[in-house]
């Protein structure tokens, strides 16, 4: 985009006094990094600091993006998924330690009996691909779900290795979580009773059929030379072989299509806990912001906190992953900041999403923030659009 068109990108919402050059960084977004649309959300020591959105939501249509304009996060929905378990763990229904068969007994199959809770959400089962059929009647009768995860084998011993459940971690999640809430309720109701209408804010991992299509941003897909010049040129190999890990863990059974609809822009009341979560940066963001300081709002215990902000455990084999090809950190469902990805402190804890959204918890200075996107990015640890907006984040926070 060129320089002058800058002016023509209305970057609406408001940003706190010291903040201002988080403004102008997703303003030079648009004229720099090529954003199409988006917004960006900051919660600092509990108060709503940085909330801005502007750009285009449908690439087709033209149609601007809006205060109350949602859009899928793909993997940032792990965190999502994962802080419904932390709340789990809170209330005492889960212990991160234990074995998963503990609380699903069907899970014990295939050399399963074993696995921690904490090896599960490290992706360190083994367990990143699924054999058999599943497509979306599948994901969505979750006891049908259930028996088929439970009959998976792991590709290793459990432990022993690291590779990316890209969209596999997800239904383990939700399936575990029915098993230890009282009302068995699925993981994506968890998360609309329990934190979003908790926060009174907007973000799903069941998106209800009463949201317009109005309300949705589009996902422009990257192009061609972005995609070559921005994947590491191992990965890039990797996701072309549909033999590979990677694409196992996430073209096949489902896919990553099984979350899209192309009539109602995403699929609606259908749970993909790694992938189809879908919401605004400004939801994002304050979970978070509540995860990076007392947890108050969501009855989080000091002891979960701690257990969350703590370094991630490796794998025997370290935390080299079959999946991404890297030394990638996972702990308790959350990502942890490395030398390949880092963001906040070593304190803090997230998910990025594929094309560029991101959302983390940084406790060691009180940072909640979220940055979603209709223009999918082409780069695997960090888009230089959230860079962007994080080194200006943590620049204001250092100079106030």
């Amino acid at each position: 985009m060129p320089l002058a068109a800058l002016e023509r990108i209305a970057v609406e919402g408001r940003v706190n006094p010291g903040f201002e050059r988080v403004r102008d960084a997703f303003s030079e977004n648009f004229a720099r990094r090529h954003e199409l649309g988006g917004a960006c959300c900051a919660y600092y020591r509990g108060q709503k600091v940085v909330d801005i959105w502007g750009g285009i939501r449908d690439k087709e249509t033209g149609e601007p993006w809006e205060e109350e304009t949602m859009v899928v996060v793909h993997s940032a929905t792990k965190g999502l998924a994962a802080m419904t378990l932390a709340v789990a763990h809170s209330r005492g229904w889960l212990d991160y330690e234990e074995r998963v068969s503990a609380y699903w007994p069907e899970f014990a199959q295939q050399g399963k009996e074993r696995i921690t809770v904490r090896q599960l959400l490290a992706h360190q089962a083994g367990l990143f691909a699924i054999d058999e059929p599943v497509d979306r009647r599948v994901v969505a009768d979750l006891d049908r779900l259930a028996a088929v995860l439970a009959r998976q084998k792991p590709a290793w011993e459990p432990g022993t290795r690291q590779a990316y459940h890209a969209l596999t971690l997800g239904f383990y999640e939700g399936e575990l979580l029915r098993r230890v809430d009282p009302q068995h309720r699925s993981l994506g109701q968890f998360l609309q009773q329990e934190i979003a209408s908790a926060l009174h804010e907007e973000m799903y991992i069941r998106l209800p059929e009463a949201i317009p299509n109005s309300r949705l941003a589009t996902i422009a897909p990257p192009g061609r030379l972005a995609m070559l010049l921005g994947f590491p040129l191992r990965f890039a190999l990797e996701a072309m072989n549909p033999h590979s890990n990677i694409s196992r863990a996430l073209e096949v059974n489902p896919g990553t299509g099984v979350y899209f609809d192309p009539r109602r822009v995403y699929a609606r009341d259908l749970e993909v806990p790694s992938g189809n979560g879908v919401g605004t940066a400004r939801a994002i963001a304050h979970a978070y912001g509540v995860f990076a300081t007392d947890g108050r709002e969501l009855g989080l215990r000091r002891d979960t906190l701690d257990l969350l902000a703590a370094p991630a455990i490796p794998s025997t084999h370290g935390f080299y992953d079959e999946c991404l090809k890297g030394d990638v950190q996972f702990s308790l469902g959350f990502m942890k900041p490395s030398p390949l990805w880092p963001f906040g402190s070593a304190a803090s804890f997230g998910s990025p999403g594929s094309g560029g959204s991101l959302g983390f918890a940084d406790p060691s200075v009180g940072v909640g923030y979220a940055y979603v996107t209709s223009q999918m990015g082409a780069h695997l640890t960090g888009d230089p659009r959230d860079v962007a907006l994080r080194d200006a984040l943590y620049a204001a926070i250092k100079a106030s």
